[in-house]
């Protein structure tokens, strides 16, 4: 597999249109971040790490309001085939700022509002909204 974060994203879209309470995916450092911002914002319940070391899984929890995900959309912007970069004026709003973009900057991940506040551009990972 050569885009994990695509991957990640993939599973937890597929997992919120079929309506399943959990999606279990292999864990990175990189996943789990990502996993944090979005446990943080609101996206998703409950996000646990389980297995020993080699065998790690990452498990996430969805949230729903009545039958419709409260994850709307997810949008994997830089590729490993495109990586797109933005400084921290050029960071996307999205939906006027009811979604978040994710952002890989030299502090570690975050969300683009936070490397906005703290001047930082970086790789732009993805869009939740």
């Amino acid at each position: 597999m050569s885009d994990t974060i695509a991957d990640m994203l993939t599973r937890v879209r597929n997992a919120n249109s079929a309506l399943l309470p959990t999606v279990v995916m292999p864990h990175s450092k990189m996943r789990e971040s990502i996993a944090r911002i979005l446990l943080r914002e609101g996206y998703i319940a409950e996000c646990s790490v389980e297995g020993a070391v080699a065998l790690k899984k990452l498990k996430l929890k969805l949230k729903y309001q009545g039958r419709k995900g409260v994850i709307e959309g997810l949008k994997r912007v830089s590729k490993p085939g495109l990586r797109r970069y933005a400084g921290s004026t050029e960071i996307p709003r999205v939906l006027s700022g009811m979604g978040i973009a994710i952002v890989s900057t030299s502090k570690g991940v975050m969300t683009g509002r936070e490397a906005t506040k703290q001047n930082l551009g970086g790789e732009l990972l993805c869009l939740v909204w």
